[in-house]
C-alpha cells in the first residue's frame, strides 16, 4: 500500500459557482496534495456575483459528520471558514477541542466579497470566544481583523492592524496572517504575526480584478502546507505563492467576479516569476 496522504478535515458551506467555500477548499487541498474531508456547515444559493441565501446545517449533523470521519480516518489538520450558525460554532468548538494536537487553520469568513452579511454580532462572538482560543493560524482580511478585535458598539475602538493582531493572539490563538487586498496599497502586503511580534510580511503585486475565493483558497493552500509537515512561516510563505499564482491565472466564467484556477499548474508550460517581495 502507498504511503497516505496528508488528510485535511474542512468545516465550511457549499458554493455551487465552484469559486469559494467547501468547494474551493477542496480543489485547493487535493491540487496540493493532501486528501480532503469535508463538513458542511451550510448550504448557499451564490454566484460570481453574491450571496443570495444561506441555509445552515443542523448543527449536531455538523458535528456528526465531523466525528464519523475523525473516528475513521487520521486527520493531519483541520481548517474552518463559513460556519452557518452560532450553534454550529459551538458544536464544532466542542469536536476539535477533543484533538488538541490537531493544527486548526480558521478562516472567519464574515462577509462575501460583494459585502453581504455571511456572520451575525453573535456569531463574531462566538468565533472570538470558542474558537480563536483553539486556532493555530487565523487568517482574516483587514477588514475581518478589526471586526474580530474590536468590541461590538465601541466606535472609538479603531486600532491599527498591528494591534488588532496582538490582541487576537492575547485571545488564545497561536499565529494571526493579515492579509491586505482592503488596504489601499500600492502592493498587497500579508503580515504573518506570533506572541513575539511579525514572524514575516510579504508583498505582492496588486493583480486587477475581483477574485471569488481568494481567502479560501489561501486559508485551505496554509492547511495544506501544515498537513505537509512544513513550518508556520515556510508554510504561509509556500501557500502565499501558490494563492498568488491561481490568481495570476484567475478567470472570469460568469457575470462576477474572478475564480482562482487552482489547477494553474496543469495548464501552464512554464511559471512565470513569482510577484512576492519580502521585507
Amino acid at each position: 500500500m502507498p504511503d497516505l496522504p496528508p488528510i485535511v478535515l474542512v468545516f465550511a458551506a457549499t458554493d455551487p459557482s465552484g469559486g469559494a467555500g467547501l468547494q474551493a477548499d477542496i480543489m485547493t487541498l487535493s491540487s496540493m496534495g493532501c486528501h480532503p474531508l469535508s463538513c458542511v456547515t451550510a448550504i448557499t444559493i451564490q454566484d460570481t456575483m453574491g450571496v443570495e441565501d444561506v441555509m445552515p446545517i443542523d448543527p449536531e449533523w455538523v458535528a456528526d459528520q465531523a466525528r464519523a470521519v475523525l473516528e475513521d480516518m487520521p486527520v493531519a489538520a483541520f481548517k474552518i471558514g463559513m460556519l452557518g450558525s452560532i450553534e454550529a460554532i459551538a458544536f464544532i468548538a466542542e469536536v476539535v477541542s477533543d484533538y488538541p494536537d490537531i493544527p486548526l487553520i480558521l478562516d472567519p469568513v464574515l462577509a462575501s466579497g460583494r459585502g453581504d452579511e455571511l456572520a451575525t454580532d453573535e456569531m463574531v462572538q462566538g468565533i472570538r470566544e470558542l474558537l480563536v482560543p483553539q486556532t493555530t493560524i487565523l487568517t482574516p482580511n483587514s477588514l475581518e481583523a478589526r471586526r474580530l478585535a474590536t468590541d461590538d458598539g465601541d466606535d472609538n475602538d479603531n486600532p491599527d492592524l498591528a494591534e488588532c493582531a496582538k490582541r487576537l493572539i492575547a485571545s488564545g490563538c497561536e499565529y494571526v496572517l493579515i492579509t491586505g487586498t482592503h488596504e489601499n496599497t500600492p502592493q498587497v502586503v500579508n503580515t504573518l504575526y506570533g506572541h513575539e511580534g511579525i514572524v514575516r510580511s510579504d508583498s505582492w503585486q496588486r493583480l486587477p480584478g475581483n477574485f471569488h475565493g481568494s481567502g479560501c483558497t489561501l486559508a485551505s493552500a496554509i492547511a495544506a502546507t501544515i498537513a505537509n509537515g512544513l513550518s508556520v512561516a515556510e508554510g504561509v510563505k509556500d501557500a502565499q505563492e501558490y494563492t498568488w499564482q491561481t490568481l495570476r491565472s484567475a478567470f472570469r466564467p460568469g457575470m462576477g467576479q474572478y475564480i482562482p484556477d487552482r489547477l494553474f499548474w496543469a495548464r501552464e508550460d512554464e511559471p512565470d516569476d513569482s510577484g512576492r517581495s519580502e521585507q
